[in-house]
């Protein structure tokens, strides 16, 4: 969808307008300005519909749909449901309501004085559809046509909505791109493009990274063509340590020689998800200039099977020096974050650490496709992630850590396992990752297997590649770590 523009709040627009018109109403509640309008010009079709069994029925944030309204140019005429002053979640509904509608015609939405930027944030997060792999793609989304009390004062809650609406489709691209276009060298170019928004942008390679001992990560890819990066992105728009956000991105995973099972494989190109959501997080900083401290860190890889995999039983000493014995060639994302967060910790000394990954299935298991879990060190951290997601309308929840699963992780032959096997598989994955955390440095991981890639609608999604966690994690560095 285009950026979204505001008007001034006028009724007479309603009755010319030739795309789709969006007014709100209520039951047992006068009618609104633009709904009365509205009502007028089709004699009286709106005031049945809104007295409708079928209005009632509705839930606050859904809608009936009018088409070719006599006595209006519309093409269609949307009726939200929705009290004068909505909750937070009956606003984002609505505005999703409004982006699932929406067409290549622009939609002119009534809002007067209805909160501009949760209605239209949701509509533009839902208004998506990727088609870059099409051969015929379908024309561009129509535009958002804010009709508003004071134009003036919305620009700033408009430019907001659409950076962070950019930064989560980008993320949806990312995940949605087949890995045959988007590999580990065309991503590291696509992120050092990000400077040109302001971002200070490393890549390291493989000599690189060598060179530091990023052994267990140059594992993970050193049977693929495709050579390992490491990108990192610095927004520094407030002075002292930043906030690290590390994002897991292996471009595919074929689980190596612990070879996954074929059917299901062609949805391992999400698997560089917690890379894609960081990336997309950074840009968003950038685009609404966050006065905050953040370095985004993706370790970006292959996991192939070749004569040069890594094999189960290998022993592979990372950048901590911890020996790290490889049990399943699958279980390699936390190899790549085992590097990524003893570098993170030592170079920037951060005030905390949060990493995200589609680690495990067992999470899908624990959680579904709703809700990605949090794995948290510091309770003060976690509450805040999941009050961020609470707040972004995405769904969280907090899972254990403990030293019962450092056990079922201790290797005989070498410092540590990378599974523990089936019983809480993605508590153990989090154990993993926690040995290679200092002391004392508050640190959260997301497993974001489920969430990334949904089988249906979500919250503010079509089927396919959610964004999940952009939002969540931009509220948490308002909130947390800004000024």
């Amino acid at each position: 969808m285009n950026t979204p523009t505001a008007l001034p709040f006028d009724l007479d627009q309603l009755a010319s307008h030739s795309g789709r018109v969006v007014i709100f109403a209520d039951t047992d509640a006068p009618l609104p300005r633009a709904a009365k309008r509205c009502d007028k010009l089709t004699r009286g079709a709106v005031a049945r519909a809104v007295n409708s069994a079928e209005f009632a029925g509705l839930a606050a944030g859904k809608g009936l749909s009018l088409g070719y309204p006599a006595g209006m140019t519309a093409r269609s005429l949307q009726i939200i449901r929705l009290p004068r002053r909505p909750a937070p979640d009956e606003a984002r509904r609505a505005g999703n309501s409004i982006g699932r509608a929406q067409g290549e015609d622009a939609a002119l939405v009534a809002l007067d004085t209805l909160p501009l930027r949760d209605i239209a944030l949701h509509a533009l997060l839902r208004a998506y559809r990727y088609e870059a792999m099409k051969a015929a793609p379908k024309g561009p989304l129509g535009g958002l046509l804010c009709a508003v009390k004071d134009p003036d004062a919305a620009k700033a809650a408009l430019d907001d909505a659409s950076a962070l609406a950019q930064s989560v489709h980008l993320t949806r691209d990312l995940v949605h791109a087949p890995a045959n276009v988007l590999n580990t060298e065309s991503f590291a170019a696509q992120i050092a493009g990000l400077a040109d928004l302001g971002l200070t942008v490393e890549i390291l390679d493989r000599d690189e990274m060598d060179a530091l001992g990023m052994r267990a990560l140059l594992a993970v890819g050193q049977a693929s063509d495709n050579p390992p990066k490491l990108a990192i992105m610095h927004w520094k728009g407030a002075e002292g340590p930043p906030l690290c956000v590390l994002g897991k991105g292996v471009m595919f995973d074929t689980g190596g020689i612990s070879l996954k099972p074929g059917a299901g494989m062609e949805e391992m190109t999400m698997d560089m998800g917690g890379a894609a959501v960081t990336v997309g997080l950074m840009q968003a900083l950038a685009l609404r200039k966050a006065p905050a401290h953040v370095v985004g860190l993706v370790g970006l890889v292959e996991n192939m099977p070749d004569a040069r995999a890594q094999r189960p039983g290998d022993i592979v000493r990372s950048m901590k020096g911890d020996m790290i014995e490889v049990i399943n060639t699958d279980a390699e994302g936390r190899l790549v974050l085992a590097d990524m967060l003893h570098y993170a910790a030592e170079r920037f000394q951060p005030r905390a650490m949060i990493d995200l990954a589609t680690l495990t299935g067992a999470i899908i298991i624990a959680l579904g496709h709703d809700r990605a879990g949090v794995f948290c060190n510091d309770d003060t951290l976690a509450d805040a992630i999941l009050g961020a997601a609470r707040d972004a309308g995405e769904g969280a929840w907090r899972m254990p850590l403990g030293a019962e699963y450092q056990r079922q992780i201790d290797s005989r032959l070498g410092d540590v396992k990378n599974t523990g096997g089936r019983p809480a598989g993605s508590c153990t994955a989090a154990a993993f990752l926690e040995r290679f955390v200092p002391d004392g440095m508050p640190w959260a991981h997301l497993d974001i297997a489920g969430a990334a890639l949904t089988k249906s609608d979500s919250a503010h999604a079509p089927k396919g590649a959610s964004g999940w966690g952009v939002l969540t994690l931009d509220a948490l560095v308002r909130v947390r770590f800004e000024g």
